[in-house]
């Protein structure tokens, strides 16, 4: 070996031990900034079919009472001059029944349209699709699968602005009111596109202590974190990165965990025994252990019964309260096959509405 070689191991080695007895810096969270904060798992049709394996091996467990009241806690580690700061108890109760719909009412679509050749017009929900870039005009026709498409019955075509011609098959968007007759809707009124509206959900956010937050590192993608977080997992859930002052250099990075069940004060105390820099505690109705079996249990009932029109699932992220179920309609059906898993557990998020 050259001598050169040998001053540049020895610098490498010399190097490597130094980089391992740093403290981690916060990891950037990706999926949080990429995804807009929703941070969750999902199932979607594409993936259904190739999950039917770890879906029917999922066990749904009898969940502890999310009714219980949560007093949520806010507290900076020792370390810091932060305190404690008391915060009003969230409520989590889910209404999924004012989306329930039965034959004969009116209710209200508003998205794709898709009218092939011959066949009457549906109404497609905005279900998951591989990004592939097709060259111009190598596109494929528009499609819905029958389990998620929704007949429109009397649908004028004419009316829709923007309609435009891919293959053969017409697309387009519109807002379409009609009475629900059970997969299908008697079209008596449509206008152009009304994106649909949700309930507000409130993100869970830090408590901020007196003097605020402090500038300080954090070990949160340490090892000791990382296995303390994973044996908790039936009890917390997180860690969600929070930035109570903006993403510049040097601004303050604040670990928020929600905990779903246990006592606030016994879990910070022990969080700290490894933690070190900005967190807070909050509470959240679910775990990460609870998240995985309801989503999983959503993802069971998609699969043994797709004509029910469940095309999605996944944790309730940075909101903290029910897991979603994705749904072309609430209907009885659908209710009674999510009741087992815990309709207190789950929000619907329907894409036909009932129209009150």
């Amino acid at each position: 070996m050259k001598q050169t070689d040998e001053v540049d191991d020895l610098l490498t080695r010399a190097g490597a031990r130094w980089r391992a007895d740093q403290e981690a810096p916060p990891e950037p969270d990706l999926e949080y900034m990429l995804s807009g904060g929703r941070k969750h798992r999902r199932w979607v049709p594409a993936l259904a079919a190739a999950s039917v394996a770890v879906i029917a091996a999922g066990v749904i467990a009898v969940l502890p009472d999310p009714k219980t009241p949560k007093t949520p806690t806010a507290q900076a580690p020792s370390t810091t001059a932060a305190t404690p700061d008391a915060r009003t108890p969230q409520t989590f109760a889910q209404g999924n029944d004012e989306f329930l719909v039965k034959p004969g009412d009116k209710v209200q679509v508003s998205g794709q349209i898709i009218a092939a050749t011959g066949k009457t017009p549906v109404f497609c929900p905005p279900l998951a699709v591989h990004a592939i870039g097709y060259p111009p005009g190598q596109e494929p026709a528009p499609s819905c699968p029958d389990k998620f498409a929704v007949k429109l019955n009397g649908l004028d075509l004419d009316k829709i602005p923007g309609l435009s011609t891919i293959k053969g098959v017409l697309t387009g968007e519109a807002t379409v009111t009609g009475t629900w007759r059970g997969g299908a809707i008697d079209v008596d009124g449509q206008t152009g596109l009304k994106p649909l509206e949700y309930p507000a959900q409130t993100e869970l956010e830090c408590p901020v202590p007196p003097g605020g937050w402090k500038s300080q590192p954090s070990n949160i993608s340490s090892t000791a974190v990382t296995k303390f977080l994973a044996a908790h997992a039936d009890q917390a859930t997180g860690p969600i990165f929070r930035y109570p002052n903006g993403t510049s250099r040097g601004a303050p990075v604040v670990i928020l965990i929600g905990l779903a069940h246990g006592d606030a004060a016994a879990f910070r105390q022990a969080f700290e025994k490894v933690y070190r820099g900005n967190y807070c505690v909050v509470p959240t109705l679910l775990s990460q252990s609870d998240e995985q079996r309801v989503t999983t249990a959503i993802g069971d009932v998609m699969s043994s019964n797709p004509k029910l029109g469940i095309y999605g699932a996944s944790g309730a992220g940075i909101y903290g309260g029910p897991a979603l179920a994705q749904v072309t309609a609430y209907t009885p059906e659908v209710k009674a096959a999510l009741t087992p898993v815990g309709l207190d557990l789950i929000r619907v998020a329907p894409q036909v509405r009932p129209v009150r």
